[in-house]
Formats: structure tokens, sequence, C-alpha cells
């Protein structure tokens, strides 16, 4: 079950998401990437909005394609670096 903080998280992002990608029915483990909905620059707008919107870091070892790929991937990585588990 997903906590509140996480409920937050999620609804954050996905707004960013469906105001910068046409997606309405975007579904949360489909993968940007693949779908080619996203590229590179992209990739660089999402994380200067994480750090922004959650007051965090994007650090040179979280550049992983697989922290991004997803709307549960981004939450996932926003928990972990704000110090959230989900449940």
């Amino acid at each position: 079950m997903s906590t509140q903080q996480e409920l937050h998280i999620k609804q954050t992002v996905r707004g960013f998401l469906l105001s910068s990608i046409n997606v309405p029915g975007l579904k949360d483990e489909e993968n940007l990437f693949e779908m080619g909905l996203v590229n590179s620059l992209f990739a660089v707008q999402l994380m200067t909005f994480i750090e922004k919107t959650f007051s965090l870091e994007v650090e040179t070892e979280d550049l992983d394609i697989d922290n991004f790929k997803s709307l549960n991937a981004t939450t996932q990585f926003v928990m972990r670096k704000t110090g959230n588990q989900s449940l």
C-alpha cells in the first residue's frame, strides 16, 4: 500500500509528465524512453524539475535511466533520495 508521501510524489511527477508529453492514459509502469515519448533532453528537464520540486540533488551516480524510465521508477527514486520508503 502506498503512503501519502508516495502518492503526493507520484501525482506531482504525473502532472509534470502530462504537461510535457501528451499521454493522458499514461500507466505508472510504462517505459517513457522505450515508448519513444521522451529523449535525453527531456530526462534533463525531468531531473531539474525533481531537484527543484523536492529539494534534492540528482548526483552523478543517480544518472541511471532506470531511475527515470517510468512514473513508478521516478517516484521510487524521489522516495529514496528524500529518505522515505514505500510500504
